[in-house]
Parts: structure tokens; C-alpha cells; sequence
């Protein structure tokens, strides 16, 4: 999709518009002054070829632009360990490969589950990078003073407890990629730090006086709206524009219920299925089970799933929770809240969830629930503490 304008500028995040299978869809984030599509005032909208958008003093049109294979769909169907058919899966694998094939800065946004950390794998195997090392720091893991230390190191004696100097991710990933999961839990105080990072490519340690070059690839990633997060102040506007050089949405599972038979055999192939658990678990009437539901967790909690499925030998119901019970019916929404706020609600509910549903299933080891959920033992105790959990 291609944007003419007849202004040099237009307000921060006034909307965004994405190329869809039907056609170019804009959504504004709110019922902002002067937004219109062909003289109606609008927050979604779907416009048609020739149509136009003013956004207070700036028209933009969208006009069809002929890419990829058969009705413009992007070709490419995997990416990595990823694989989809849909085409908004594959649009993402697309920019993957656009990302791998240079150095600029990425940034992967998408719900919990969406396979963010294998997108970002896979981008670092792709590209001229592959042989350095690539370091994964998860920023919502650890407290600010920590962070700090985890990933610039410091000095021995820069606080109590220092007793030897310490190399941080940033030098320790030298020459290949950085990995900066959850980016948008990192704390306002580190903020302007890693903004500095990312403009002078150089580091400091805790301690230290001297700044040391850094030659480092940067990867980040949130379940956040990072957009919504800078217009309410917790997140810095510099640093998010810095961080999504190239920005790459990757969709919920619940978007793609086509992708569903491909994943799921990909997934009990990894897992070792056999030749008659595979066909019992991609059987037409069972693939049509996984398609209709929501997966709130998205592949990670597909995998889980199948996974389950794998050690009781039967192709449970998807809406069978993992401690064996029908799940509970979905929650009403509260409309009168803001999508920001109630989508937040909402995921703290899931994780809080989630987390008590695994840590049962794996009778109460973090170690054994966190490496089952492909998550972090450190990041798990983190959500535990966040939710008055106990293991």
C-alpha cells in the first residue's frame, strides 16, 4: 500500500493502515478532531481503492500496489521454526526476512505465546550474524538495579556485593544479536540508558568512567501497545522509534485459525509423537476443534495443549483446562473501561490463570512448569511474586 500526502508531518500515532486480504483497513486510536475517510467522521474503517483519509491537515490516500504471488499475498510460508498459511502471518514472515538481511534495529510486538523469541531466533540465524553469539535478556525478570548490571555489567565494588567485575549482555553479544524480551516492562529509570545504547553504540559499565564500543544487533519485544504506553507517559516516545526501525507484528492464533493444522503437526513432530498419535491428533473432526477455539495463549498454549493431549493418549477438547476440568465460561467485558485498560485487566487475569493452571499440572516444580511453558524459570518466579502465587 502506498501513502501520497500533501503535508510534510501528521500528529503522533493519528492512526495506523494495514493491506488485508480485502483490501487496506485504518483504525485511529481514538475519535480524534478532524478524522475523516471520504468526508465521515471515523475510528475504523475500511477504504475503498481511491478513497481518502484526512487526518486534521493531512490527506493520505492508499493505492493498490501489485506484490508477492497470486492476489498480492505475500509467498513466503515459513520463517525459521514458524510456518503459516495465512496471509497476515506471512506478511510478517516477509519483513522477517526484509530484517534479517540488514542490521537495522527490530521490534516484534505480539500477545504472549506468539512465538516472538523463536521470530527473533530465527531472524538472528538468517542473517550475517548467525555464527556470533545471540543473548536473550528478559527485562520484566529483574529489578532495575539488577537489569542495569545484566545488561551494560559493572565494576568490581560499583555497589555492595560487586566483588568482581562483571561483563554485561551488551558486550557479551559483540558482534552478533541482543535479544530484549518483555522491553516494555523495562523500568522508566533505564529507559534513556538504552536509548543512549541504541544511538551512540556504546556502553558503560556500572562503576566505570569509560564508555566501550559495542558492535551489537538489537532485537526487542512486548505483548504491550508500546503506542498506547508512550501516550500515556510510561514510555519513552525517542526510545520506541528508536526500537521499531523495523517494526513486525506477528497475530494472535485466534486471527489465523488456518494456520492451526500446520502448527499443530509441526508441534507433535517436535514432540516426538508417533506415527498413530500424529494421525489421531490431525484428524480432520479434532483440527476442527482447534479452530474454533480462542487459544488466549496463543501457540504457546496450543503446544501445551497437544502436549497434554500426548501423555493422557487422547485427543482432549481443546476447552479442557490443564487441570483436567471444563475451562470456565469467558468473562464479561466492561465496555465502559478503555481498550488499554481493560485489555490489561484482562491479560493480568490470563497470566494469574495460567500460571496457576501449570504450576498444578506440574505438581508445584517451577523448574519442570517453566521449562514446559518454554518460559524463563527466573521470569515464572517473577509472575508468581506479581500474583501471590506459591509454588
Amino acid at each position: 500500500m502506498k501513502l501520497s500526502n500533501e503535508e510534510a508531518a501528521v500528529s503522533r500515532f493519528h492512526c495506523e493502515m494495514k493491506t488485508e486480504r480485502k483490501g487496506a483497513r485504518a483504525r485511529a486510536p481514538d475519535e480524534r478532531p478532524g478524522t475523516f475517510v471520504d468526508g465521515v467522521r471515523w475510528r475504523l474503517s475500511r477504504p475503498r481503492r481511491g478513497s481518502s483519509a484526512s487526518l486534521g491537515h493531512v490527506s493520505v490516500r492508499p493505492e493498490a500496489r501489485e506484490e508477492g504471488g497470486a492476489h498480492g499475498l505475500p509467498e513466503r510460508a515459513a520463517f525459521g521454526d514458524l510456518v503459516a498459511t495465512s496471509a497476515s502471518a506471512r506478511a510478517s514472515f516477509d519483513r522477517m526476512a526484509c530484517a534479517a538481511a540488514c542490521h537495522a534495529t527490530v521490534l516484534l510486538e505480539g500477545e504472549t505465546g506468539t512465538g516472538k523469541s523463536r521470530a527473533a531466533l530465527a531472524i538472528h540465524r538468517a542473517g550475517t550474524r548467525a555464527s556470533a553469539p545471540f543473548l536473550v535478556v528478559d527485562c520484566g525478570a529483574l529489578p532495575a538495579n539488577l537489569l542495569e548490571s545484566e545488561l551494560f555489567g559493572h565494576e568490581k565494588g560499583a555497589f555492595t556485593g560487586a566483588i568482581q567485575r562483571r561483563v554485561g549482555a551488551f558486550e557479551e553479544a559483540d558482534g552478533g544479536t541482543i535479544f530484549l524480551d518483555e522491553i516494555g516492562e523495562l523500568p522508566a529509570e533505564l529507559q534513556p540508558k538504552l536509548l543512549r545504547v541504541l544511538e551512540n553504540r556504546e556502553i558503560r559499565r556500572l562503576g566505570s568512567n569509560t564508555h566501550q564500543a559495542v558492535n551489537v544487533r538489537v532485537i526487542a519485544a512486548t505483548h504491550r501497545d508500546l503506542r498506547a504506553e508512550v501516550e500515556a507517559g510510561r514510555f519513552r516516545a525517542d526510545l520506541y522509534f528508536r526500537l521499531a526501525v523495523v517494526g513486525i507484528p506477528l497475530p494472535a492464533l485466534r486471527e489465523r485459525p488456518e494456520d492451526i493444522p500446520l502448527i499443530a503437526e509441526r508441534i507433535l513432530v517436535g514432540l516426538g509423537a508417533t506415527p498413530e498419535q500424529l494421525a489421531s491428533l490431525t484428524a480432520p473432526e479434532f483440527l476442527a476443534q482447534l479452530q474454533h477455539a480462542a487459544w488466549p495463549g496463543n501457540v504457546r498454549e496450543l503446544r501445551n495443549h497437544l502436549e497434554r493431549c500426548l501423555v493422557f493418549q487422547s485427543a482432549l477438547p481443546p476447552a479442557m483446562s490443564a487441570s483436567g476440568v471444563m475451562a470456565p465460561a469467558p468473562r464479561a467485558v466492561d465496555a465502559s473501561l478503555t481498550y488499554a485498560e481493560s485489555r490489561r485487566r484482562a491479560l493480568e487475569e490470563f497470566e494469574r490463570d495460567y500460571v496457576e493452571a501449570l504450576l498444578k499440572l506440574h505438581g508445584g516444580k517451577v523448574s519442570r512448569a517453566a521449562a514446559a511453558a518454554d518460559m524463563d524459570r527466573v521470569y515464572l518466579y517473577r509472575l508468581l511474586r506479581r500474583h501471590g502465587l506459591r509454588s
